[in-house]
């Protein structure tokens, strides 16, 4: 159930409850894609951080280690010890980007598994079967992920069958949730809207999803190559069409001014594999802007990563010992700065909210968009 509390034009405060907690909004999933973070980080050092949701890939948890064995070890809460909620995505997305030879139909689509090439098949009733076993809080529906840009012919068609395979995931899961060996007899389903860079196509389609009535919808297929501008646009055609009483998640994205921008414009919840990813390669965030690591001016630099950060690394660790650590490949720099990185975006949400309970959103974004994304 989600509940709006307050908004500032488009931007809102909410409340989505699920069976493991509360989800505040404004808020930013983060991504632990085999029930794991990259960058050696435990949910123990996931609370620390403020993580609200665990984000987890249906497609790589059912090749290692099996859903089903993750059902036997009480789903992904008891199976990676994490007691608050958990969204898991379909495996479209990985189904479409990493299968090297793939056939789609309208039952679903036959693919190669990236990791060793065998056999596969996926259709909305396999996606919602594995999100079952896994025992999500949230399971997102299987969709086609199109190619950007792809002919509007072909937009037009793969978000009609889009639309059908909504239709049997809902069949299936309300089915899968009747049976006695349930892990979480409130797993949601979210919908998934498509359609390119199409805003007509896209409009239609949030339009025909939403009158399935489902706890919540996303925006997907965006942050995938196109501009920013187009990304703004499209976001600003398909919010309006989006429940105002559900929950509106933009799939991947992304930087922490894209993620103001959104808010701006009507979203809630966000995921992307970025601050993680970058964190990794010693790219950091800050609440100056940007900087790398890896450049010799930290070499012997005695302050923390960022003098407002209140994050562990920060509050222990020189820029020069992190450096050191990285350069080193030692995995204790690595692990310090995705830390360090996904607390930034975790408290990065925690201020938007506190600037919309406020009625600030609009000074704080001028503020903010003005900085972060200064490379230092």
């Amino acid at each position: 159930m989600f509940n709006a509390i307050k908004s500032q034009g488009l931007a809102r405060l909410g409340i989505y409850t699920t069976s493991h907690g509360e989800i505040e909004t404004p808020a930013f999933m983060n991504v632990g894609t085999q029930a794991a973070i990259k960058g050696a980080l435990s949910t123990e050092d996931l609370e620390r951080i403020g993580c609200q949701v665990l984000l987890c890939n249906t497609y790589h948890l059912h090749l290692r280690p099996g859903d089903s064995l993750v059902h036997d070890m009480g789903g992904i809460h008891g199976f990676a010890v994490w007691n608050r909620p958990v969204l898991t995505d379909s495996g479209g997305f990985q189904v479409f980007s990493l299968a090297k030879l793939r056939n789609i139909t309208e039952e679903g689509v036959t693919f190669n598994a990236h990791t060793d090439g065998h056999r596969l098949f996926m259709g909305p009733e396999e996606s919602m079967r594995i999100q079952w076993n896994l025992g999500s809080d949230i399971a997102m529906a299987f969709d086609e992920c199109i190619e950007n840009p792809s002919p509007y012919d072909y937009v037009e068609r793969s978000c009609a069958r889009t639309v059908r395979w909504l239709e049997r995931c809902k069949a299936a899961m309300e089915e899968l949730k009747k049976r006695e060996d349930t892990i979480n007899p409130h797993q949601d389903l979210w919908g998934i809207n498509q359609g390119g860079t199409y805003p007509d196509i896209r409009t239609d389609h949030m339009k025909r999803i939403s009158e399935l009535d489902l706890p919540g919808y996303a925006i997907g297929g965006l942050a995938v190559g196109e501009s920013t501008e187009v990304m703004y646009d499209i976001i600003e055609r398909v919010t309006p069409e989006m429940p105002f009483d559900k929950p509106r998640y933009l799939m991947g994205v992304g930087t922490p001014v894209n993620i103001i921008e959104a808010v701006a414009r009507g979203v809630d919840i966000f995921d992307c594999v970025m601050p993680a990813r970058n964190a990794r390669h010693g790219h950091i965030f800050t609440s100056k802007g940007i900087i790398n690591m890896n450049n010799a001016k930290y070499a012997s630099d005695e302050g923390p990563i960022d003098e407002q950060c209140s994050c562990p690394a920060c509050r222990r660790y020189s820029r020069a010992y992190i450096r050191h650590l990285m350069r080193s490949g030692e995995m204790l720099g690595m692990r310090l700065a995705v830390m360090h990185n996904l607390y930034f975006y975790n408290n990065l949400m925690a201020e938007i909210r506190q600037s919309l309970k406020d009625g600030t959103f609009e000074e704080f974004r001028k503020e903010k968009t003005e900085v972060l994304a200064r490379r230092i």
